[in-house]
């Protein structure tokens, strides 16, 4: 198949003239703010259709996540799930009428619908496979032509309930670059599923600070996600993935003060490391600091006319007190509800799951289901 290439400055002053006719006639008639009340409460199903490279096998798709899972899921009170989805497999409709991958993905968007769960449908990238978008137009091209197959895959499927997420985290360093990279890719998205809606996001890691500098697409109908792990010292605490500054930190406190972190100050292996925890616990993080960060969302919202939703937050569980968890997720389960802005926790039942898996048996966490005003009742 032959790409044609197309510049992505073209999309950024597109996109950048057309937003400035908008007008709060558009919120109005736009369906994206009807539709986001689809999207009220929320999980991540995570290291199923993606971050398992190399491991999609029809046996593991059918068994990591079961259909006693979604049942549950539908159970616990949530309306949607996020389900994140490896693009490299997907790449294979290409050049395949019915891959394993894809039939296996139809079966489990079908069944959740079945469950009255909306889903959105979260292309899910790794970080080497986002890369050559940096910088590469006939990247951008190829990601554009594998989001119109995908969506005119999925252009049959309820619109009011099944949503097309961009990306997730692009992790472009070049913020106006990425401006035009997804106004080219939701035009795409368009011309295969006019009626869907788009979800869209910042660039980088989809912080608030990445949503704040985001122009809308010149495009009704579309979503626009963030994710927020703010304070990182507490939610990521032990990581071993990411910033090494969190790697030795263990029962970091949530409220944070001065005094509360002195502790984690010694478990702190370098001088930057130390400063991490000190600002921290100088910061006093806290429901009213968490609620304050989120209504810089609601602003920004209400300044674009357009919905915010919240893909992403949660808490690793390995090392964090069960209790403080809970009071963080709580925090922000209710900051966000209160700024009428829609969640999904991450995530189901990995390392900041809702769920436990032992010998056959799927326990939901009682503290967790509280902190998210969800019930505990299975029946």
């Amino acid at each position: 198949m032959q790409i044609q290439k197309k510049s992505v400055v073209p999309a950024i002053i597109l996109s950048l003239a057309l937003f400035c006719v908008t007008s709060l006639t558009a919120q109005v008639e736009d369906p994206a703010w009807k539709r986001a009340e689809h999207l009220k409460r929320g999980i991540n199903t995570s290291m199923w259709f993606a971050q398992s490279p190399g491991n999609y096998s029809v046996e593991k798709l059918r068994t990591f996540t079961t259909p006693e899972d979604i049942a549950l899921i539908q159970k616990l009170g949530f309306d949607h799930v996020r389900l994140g989805v490896d693009p490299v497999p997907v790449s294979a409709m290409l050049r395949s009428e019915n891959p394993p991958f894809l039939v296996e993905l139809d079966r489990v968007v079908d069944l959740m619908l079945e469950h009255h769960l909306s889903v959105i449908i979260d292309l899910h990238p790794e970080s080497n496979f986002k890369s050559p978008l940096f910088t590469s137009d006939e990247a951008v091209e190829r990601y554009a032509v594998l989001w119109s197959h995908l969506a005119k895959h999925f252009a049959t499927k309820d619109p009011e309930h099944v949503f097309l997420e961009i990306m997730n985290e692009p992790e472009q360093p070049d913020a106006y670059r990425w401006l035009g990279i997804q106004a080219r890719i939701s035009e795409s998205i368009r011309a295969a599923a006019p009626h869907h809606t788009i979800i869209a996001t910042g660039a980088h890691w989809s912080s608030i600070d990445d949503l704040l500098f985001t122009y809308p697409i010149a495009l009704s109908n579309v979503i626009y996600t963030f994710h927020d792990y703010e304070p990182f010292p507490f939610t990521h605490q032990g990581a071993g993935w990411t910033d090494p500054r969190v790697q030795p930190l263990r029962e970091v406190p949530y409220p944070s003060t001065p005094d509360a972190v002195d502790a984690n100050l010694g478990q702190a292996t370098s001088l930057p490391g130390q400063y991490f925890v000190e600002e921290y616990g100088l910061n006093r993080w806290n429901a009213e600091r968490v609620e304050r960060t989120i209504e810089f969302v609601s602003k920004w919202s209400t300044l674009h006319h357009v919905p915010a939703y919240c893909g992403e937050f949660g808490v690793l569980r390995d090392h964090a007190d069960p209790t403080m968890r809970a009071a963080w997720l709580h925090d922000m389960r209710t900051a966000l509800e209160k700024n009428h802005i829609g969640w999904a926790m991450w995530d189901y039942q990995e390392n900041f799951g809702l769920v436990r898996k032992q010998n056959g048996t799927t326990t939901p966490d009682p503290l967790l289901l509280k902190a998210l005003g969800l019930t505990a009742s299975t029946n």
